[in-house]
């Protein structure tokens, strides 16, 4: 059966939503995780310590080949990847490998930025569009699964 494993820390309840509404005519599991400082409201849930990295590690390790992962962290995207697993942003993004390493050398530069004393942008606030967008990739990725 198809699994979908969301990342919760960071993903938006009009995300989650999206991925309640859709499971009926997908007919996929949806196991959420999250640390204990986030209360989610899912029959398929794990919740972890609030080690720095404990969401990350147990949706890594709860995802296998042919799963799609739901996350804005992007070596997490990286790591889904590379169990043979499919990633996607709550905006919709949809993590390729021909695009992952571009991000993480981003990412990586940001962060020197940064710890040189520089400030980067944040998140820009959620819109409907991120919604339609989410909803679109992610419908394209179920298609893409569902055709192998």
């Amino acid at each position: 059966m198809l699994k979908i494993i969301v990342d919760a820390d960071a993903c938006p309840r009009s995300c989650l939503a999206v991925l309640r509404r859709l499971k009926g005519s997908w007919g996929y599991r949806l196991l959420t995780i999250s640390s204990v400082d986030h209360l989610i409201d899912s029959p398929d849930h794990i919740t972890v310590g609030k080690g720095k990295d404990s969401t990350d590690l147990a949706v890594i390790n709860n995802t296998h080949a042919g799963d799609i992962v739901v996350t804005q962290d992007w070596g997490l995207a990286a790591l889904a990847l590379g169990k043979g697993a499919r990633a996607i942003s709550p905006s919709g993004r949809i993590f390729t490998e021909s695009t992952i390493d571009f991000l993480l050398e981003e990412r990586y530069l940001k962060a020197q930025y940064r710890r040189a004393g520089g400030r980067t942008k944040g998140l820009a606030p959620r819109s409907s569009a991120d919604d339609r967008r989410f909803e679109e990739n992610l419908v394209e990725l179920l298609t893409q699964v569902r055709r192998q």
